[in-house]
């Protein structure tokens, strides 16, 4: 078995929206704002190798929006999924299993691609299977308003057309054999978390539960979370367990850090290491 790190570019977001009630003079020192407030994060995907599976957990913002819905994100970076899976030693047509933690578009936009032709949408793995939580997929087919606007039917509805879809849900045995997940609701409904045994180690795919290094303290939200106060207790719960277990998280969004350790101290939990992937593996 072997873990890749996918990277698949940068990105910018309100760095208020980012740290929600967390004043800029705290949360700016953690990831400095340009002049326009706006900081940079990272779409880090996951890519596991186990016999002959080959599972990518999320998959980015993709290259199909206009340049128009681009120019509110600033994307930059030489990296693309793409070309971070043939840099792993892979080809896209290999993969045989996607995991989308959620369908917000900065995480499920590279599932899909499309012709110059807006109609002509497919799914930009071919041979693979697409997992969703069943709970989550109809909250994102039904959005509130409050999402609406992060699930594009574009980057959604053709997977499910492709008929390459199939459901997790919680309580039931994961497909997998080194991976299980975690479900939580705070930041979305029924977002799911993959847990994956790698020998000895465990390594806790955080999605937006925790998205950088720089939200590990509890009352540092995400203005996104539809369910904030939810969100911190999920947090609580499942940072112990990872102090307590000595789990690898791995950030999706941090510009710079891969995976962190925690540890429970006086003063709440904390970061005890952090580095690339391989500085675990």
């Amino acid at each position: 078995m072997n873990l890749y790190t996918i990277d698949t570019g940068f990105f910018k977001l309100d760095g208020g929206a980012m740290f929600g009630v967390v004043p800029k003079s705290i949360w700016n020192r953690l990831n400095p704002a340009d002049e326009n407030n706006m900081c940079t994060w990272a779409m880090r995907c996951l890519l596991i190798e186990d016999g002959e599976r080959l599972i990518l957990i999320d998959t980015g913002i993709g290259n199909k929006q206009d340049d128009k819905f681009f120019s509110h994100y600033y994307l930059h970076g030489d990296a693309s999924l793409k070309k971070s899976i043939e840099n792993a030693g892979f080809s896209v047509d290999e993969i045989t299993d996607v995991i989308l933690t959620h369908m917000h578009f900065d995480h499920v936009g590279g599932a899909i691609n499309r012709n110059n032709n807006i109609n002509n949408s497919y799914p930009a793995f071919k041979k693979a299977i697409y997992w969703s939580s069943e709970k989550h997929w109809e909250w994102a087919i039904n959005p509130n308003p409050r999402e609406k606007a992060s699930f594009l039917k574009e980057n959604i509805l053709p997977i499910s057309e492709s008929g390459q879809l199939k459901f997790i849900n919680e309580n039931a045995n994961s497909p997998f054999s080194c991976i299980d997940f975690l479900f939580v609701n705070g930041h979305t409904e029924s977002m799911m978390l993959p847990k994956i045994k790698f020998g000895s180690k465990t390594f806790l795919y955080m999605a937006d539960l925790v998205p950088s290094s720089g939200h590990v303290s509890i009352p540092y939200l995400m203005s996104y979370d539809v369910r904030p106060l939810q969100t911190m207790e999920e947090k609580q719960n499942i940072l112990k367990s990872a102090a307590d277990n000595e789990w690898v998280l791995l950030l999706e969004h941090d510009p710079s850090i891969e995976a962190i350790t925690v540890i429970n101290s006086d003063r709440g939990i904390k970061i005890n290491e952090k580095g690339n992937l391989n500085m675990f593996c």
